[in-house]
C-alpha cells in the first residue's frame, strides 16, 4: 500500500473498520461474531450493504449523500478499503463502516438476520473462463444467505457487464425462495442509486451491455 493507505489504517481505520473475530483464515469470520448494528453505528437507521466495494467510489457517494442511512463496504482487499476510507474521510461519510471479510460468512456470522434494508452486488468477478464459473460469487448458496439478511421487503440490487453472468443472476434469483422480482421484462432499469465507477465504464468502453437486477424479499 502507499504511505497514504497505510496512514487511513492506522489513524481512520478506528472509526470505520469493524474489527471482526476470526476463525482460520485472515479474511474469515467466526461463527459467533454477530454484531448488533444500532451499537456499531450508534442509532437505528436503515443499513445498506455493499460487497465486494472494491476502492468504495459507489457506497463513499452513497453513504455521503444520504446521512439518514448506514452502510457497510464489504471487501477483502486491504488497499481498497484504505482508498475507501481516505475518500470517505474527504466526503465526511461517517455513517460508513468497512469490513474486510469474505462476503458470505459475513451475511451468515456477521450481520443479525433480517438486519439489512439493501444488499448491493455490483460488478463481481465474471471469472469469465468457463473452468471458474464455480468461483462466482451468485449462487444458491449465496441467493439463500443474502435473503437471511435481508428484513421483509428489502432489496437485493445486482449489476455486471458480463452477459452470462447475468443470465446465472436471473436464473439463479427467479428460482431462489424468499425472493421475487422487482422488475418488469428481461432486465431491471439502471439503478439511479449507483454512482458511474471504473468498472462500468470500463465494460461499456469494451461494448459490453450493462445490466441490472433487482429482487425483493418476500415476507417470511
Amino acid at each position: 500500500m502507499s504511505d497514504a493507505q497505510e496512514r487511513a489504517w492506522s489513524e481512520l481505520a478506528p472509526h470505520y473498520v469493524i474489527d471482526v473475530p476470526r476463525a482460520i483464515a485472515s479474511t474469515s469470520v467466526h461463527h459467533e461474531a454477530e454484531i448488533d448494528p444500532a451499537a456499531v453505528w450508534r442509532r437505528a437507521a436503515p443499513l445498506v450493504v455493499e460487497i465486494g466495494s472494491g476502492q468504495g467510489h459507489a457506497i463513499v457517494h452513497a453513504a455521503a449523500s444520504r446521512p439518514d442511512t448506514d452502510f457497510l463496504a464489504i471487501e477483502v482487499f486491504k488497499a481498497g478499503l484504505a482508498r475507501t476510507m481516505l475518500d470517505a474521510d474527504r466526503a465526511g461519510a461517517r455513517n460508513l463502516r468497512l469490513v474486510e471479510a469474505n462476503a458470505p460468512e459475513v451475511l451468515e456470522h456477521l450481520l443479525p438476520e433480517a438486519s439489512v434494508a439493501e444488499l448491493w452486488v455490483f460488478f463481481p468477478d465474471p471469472w469469465h473462463k468457463a473452468k471458474h464459473n464455480k468461483r462466482r460469487l451468485v449462487t444458491p448458496e449465496f441467493a439463500a444467505l443474502a435473503a437471511r439478511a435481508l428484513k421483509d421487503g428489502g432489496m437485493l440490487r445486482l449489476a455486471t457487464d458480463w452477459e452470462d453472468y447475468a443470465q446465472q443472476m436471473r436464473s439463479v434469483l427467479t428460482g431462489a425462495p424468499g425472493f421475487e422480482p422487482a422488475f418488469e421484462g428481461e432486465w431491471a432499469e439502471r439503478f439511479d442509486g449507483r454512482v458511474l465507477t471504473a468498472f462500468e465504464r470500463k465494460g461499456a468502453a469494451k461494448g459490453r451491455d450493462i445490466r441490472d437486477l433487482a429482487y425483493r424479499r418476500r415476507a417470511r
